[in-house]
C-alpha cells in the first residue's frame, strides 16, 4: 500500500513542518523549569506550574480549535495557531520587564494555546492524506519531525538560556522565536491548501460526543494519551535535575544528556515507523510500554549508580517515542474508519485535550520529588506507562477477535 499519493506531497511537507514548531516550544519550555528554579529560587512544585500553564492551555484550546476548523478550514486553523503562538512568545519581553512569574505563565498559556490549535489541526489532516491502512505510519513520519524541533529547542535553550541564566536570556530567545513565527505566518497566508477534509458536514455535537463515548478504542485511547503525556513531560521535565544530582554538574552540562535523550527519541521514532511495515502498531506499543516502565523503574531505584542510571533515563525516551502518534492513530482511526468519519475532527480535539496529563501529572511528580526525592518521583511515570500497557492489551485483544 502506497504511503503517500502524489497530490498530497506538498501539503504533507507543509503540514509536517508544523510538527517541528510545537516540538520547539515543548522542549524549550521543559528547560524553563531548571532556569526558573535558579533565577527565582523556586521549589520543584512551583516550577512545575510552567507545565501546568502550558499543558493546561492545550486542554482549554483543543475543543474550540476543533469547532473552529470544522466551521472554517484547516488552513484557517493553521493561521490562528501561528498568531497565538507568536503572540505568546513575544509577550516574554514585557514579562521580563515586569519580572513577574505570573506574567510569564500567562505568556506561556497563550503560546501553548497556539500550539494546541496547530496540533488539533495538523494531526487529523495528516491522517486524511491517503489510505486509512497507512494512516498511522504517515502520522509517525510527521511526528518524527516533532523531536527534531525538540532538538532545536534544547540547543537554543542550552546556548541562549542555560549558558547565562537570566530573565532577559529567557525572554530574548522566545521573542526571537516569535518574530520567526510571524514570518512563517505571512508565508502560510499565501499558501493554497487543498480543501479535502475541510468543512465536513455533521450533526450535533451532542450526537458526536455520544458516538465517541460509545467507541471503546477511542475513549480508552484518550485515557492512555492522558497518562502517556504525563509520563513523557514528567520524565523530560526532571531529566536535567536527575543528571545534575547524579553527575554533579550544572544546568548547561546536564542539558547535553537531555539533548542525547531527545536525539534518541527522534531516531527511535523513525525506527518504529520502519518496524510498522512488519508488525502491527498496537503490538509495538505493547512492547514499548513494557520497556519504558522497566527503565523508569530502574531510574527510581538506582540512585547513585552513575552511568547505569543515566542510560536507563535515556532509554525511557527511546522506548516511549512511538506512543503519542500510535495511540493517536489507533484511537482516531477507529473513528475515521467508522460509520461517521465526520466525527474525527471533534475526536481529534479529545486526544489533544488529553495532553492535560502533562499539566496535572507533572505537578504530582514535582510534589513527590519535593517530598521523597527526585529519584522516587519516577514511580509516577512507571504507573503512567502501565496504563498505556493496558490500552495496548485492550487494542490487541479487540484486533485478535
Amino acid at each position: 500500500m502506497k504511503l503517500l499519493e502524489k497530490q498530497y506531497r506538498t501539503p504533507f511537507i507543509l503540514v509536517t513542518s508544523l510538527f517541528l514548531l510545537w516540538g520547539l516550544a515543548n522542549n524549550m519550555t521543559d528547560t524553563l523549569l531548571a532556569a526558573f528554579k535558579r533565577i527565582m529560587n523556586m521549589s520543584d512544585t512551583q516550577t512545575s506550574l510552567i507545565q501546568f500553564a502550558f499543558y493546561g492551555s492545550y486542554f482549554c484550546f483543543a475543543l474550540p480549535a476543533a469547532i473552529f476548523i470544522k466551521k472554517h478550514s484547516y488552513h484557517a486553523g493553521v493561521k490562528l495557531g501561528l498568531v497565538l503562538y507568536a503572540l505568546g512568545a513575544i509577550m516574554f519581553l514585557p514579562a521580563a520587564k515586569a519580572a513577574s512569574y505570573a506574567f510569564y505563565l500567562i505568556a506561556i498559556y497563550i503560546m501553548a494555546g497556539g500550539c494546541s490549535v496547530l496540533e488539533t489541526t495538523a494531526n487529523p489532516y495528516i491522517l486524511s492524506m491517503g489510505s486509512p491502512d497507512t494512516a498511522t505510519r504517515r502520522l509517525n513520519i510527521a511526528q518524527a519531525f516533532n523531536p527534531i524541533g525538540s532538538i532545536l529547542g534544547i540547543l537554543m535553550s542550552k546556548y541562549f538560556i542555560l549558558s547565562d541564566i537570566s530573565l532577559y536570556s529567557v525572554s530574548g530567545t522566545y521573542v526571537a522565536l516569535g518574530c520567526a513565527l510571524v514570518v512563517i505566518l505571512v508565508v502560510m497566508c499565501f499558501v493554497k491548501m487543498p480543501q479535502g477534509g475541510d468543512r465536513a458536514e455533521g450533526d450535533s455535537l451532542r450526537a458526536t460526543f455520544g458516538r465517541l463515548f460509545a467507541n471503546k478504542t477511542y475513549w480508552s485511547g484518550v485515557v492512555a494519551q492522558f497518562f502517556y503525556v504525563g509520563a513523557q513531560i514528567g520524565v523530560w521535565s526532571f531529566t536535567i535535575r536527575i543528571v545534575m544530582q547524579e553527575l554533579g554538574v550544572l544546568e548547561a552540562e546536564a542539558s547535553t544528556v537531555y539533548l542525547i535523550t531527545i536525539v534518541g527519541f527522534c531516531i527511535s521514532r523513525f525506527v518504529y515507523t520502519w518496524l510498522m511495515r512488519f508488525f502491527q502498531p498496537s503490538r509495538l506499543l505493547l512492547v514499548g510500554a513494557v520497556l519504558s516502565a522497566l527503565c523508569a523503574f530502574l531510574v527510581a531505584v538506582s540512585a547513585g549508580s552513575g552511568m547505569f542510571l543515566i542510560v536507563a533515563l535515556v532509554l525511557i525516551s527511546v522506548f516511549m517515542s512511538l506512543m503519542f502518534p500510535t495511540i493517536y492513530g489507533l484511537a482516531l482511526g477507529s473513528v475515521s474508519q467508522g460509520s461517521h468519519p465526520e466525527d474525527a475532527k471533534i475526536g481529534a480535539s479529545g486526544l489533544i485535550m488529553a495532553i492535560l496529563g502533562g499539566a496535572l501529572i507533572t505537578p504530582l511528580q514535582g510534589f513527590v520529588s519535593d517530598s521523597f526525592g527526585v529519584y522516587t518521583s519516577f514511580f509516577v511515570p512507571v504507573a503512567c506507562f502501565l496504563v498505556v500497557l493496558g490500552y495496548a492489551i485492550v487494542v490487541n485483544g479487540s484486533r485478535n477477535k
